[in-house]
């Protein structure tokens, strides 16, 4: 087929580079999914951490997401890849364990995961408090458990709220992947660039790369949007 349409190089066999393209396009779907879940993970920790914790805690959050959100993520990847690994080496040295070598994917999902998690808090954060209180105050008077409570009513009213805003981080982060090209690590963007390279064929595999984001990008939205429908469930639609 690509031979019909004088595209070779784009095969999926040797000479091509199609199988290239499609295993960059794995690492870089396996690196956002991972660094997606961690940022979520921190983000709902971090946004009930804002909101009920106590003084320090608070403080800390703050200045973890004033830091994470005014820095470029390209300086925060640099940083974080490079000094987070030398100093967690420097830490195990210290406590008398052997240094550890930390594969590119398990940075990469880490560097990105501590990004997201940042913007992923004030998502979260934003729309727990945008749950109503006449919902709360029902809750609290019927006797449940804080626990509870953000179990059955105050969750399941903010994921809602919060997926627009958390379908956005998962476009970003993963074309964010696409940074970690300046670190090494093979993912779509580097494939490209090793392709273009080889065969000089820029506008060719730029364009390639460029349809397979595009198709995440529709993709995801796709599916977002089912979430949210699911989620909608029983409620008016947005403007009445």
């Amino acid at each position: 087929m690509f031979e019909s349409l004088g595209l070779e190089v784009l095969a999926f066999s040797p000479p091509g580079w199609g199988g290239t393209l499609i295993h960059g396009l794995g690492m870089t779907l396996k690196i956002a999914f991972g660094a997606y879940f961690l940022g979520l993970l921190i983000g709902l920790c971090g946004a009930l951490g804002k909101i009920y914790g106590g003084a320090t805690v608070k403080w800390a959050l703050e200045i973890y997401t004033t830091i994470i959100r005014a820095v470029p993520e390209l300086v925060l990847i640099l940083l974080l890849y490079y000094a987070g690994t030398d100093l967690l080496n420097r830490v195990l040295e210290w406590l008398g364990y052997e240094r550890v070598d930390i594969s590119g994917l398990v940075a990469g999902i880490c560097v990105l995961g501590v990004v997201q998690g940042a913007y992923s808090i004030e998502v979260i954060r934003g729309a727990i408090l945008s749950v109503s209180a006449g919902q709360i105050e029902a809750a609290k008077a019927s006797g449940m458990s804080w626990t509870l409570m953000h179990r059955r009513i105050i969750i399941p009213l903010a994921v809602p709220l919060a997926l627009p805003g958390l379908a956005n981080l998962w476009l970003i982060v993963t074309k964010d992947t696409a940074l970690l090209a300046v670190v090494g690590f093979s993912e779509l963007a580097l494939a490209t660039k090793q392709a273009a390279g080889g065969t000089k064929e820029y506008l060719l595999f730029y364009i390639a790369a460029a349809l397979l984001y595009l198709i995440v990008s529709l993709t995801s939205n796709a599916i977002f949007k089912t979430i949210e429908r699911h989620y909608r469930r029983g409620q008016a639609p947005a403007g009445r």
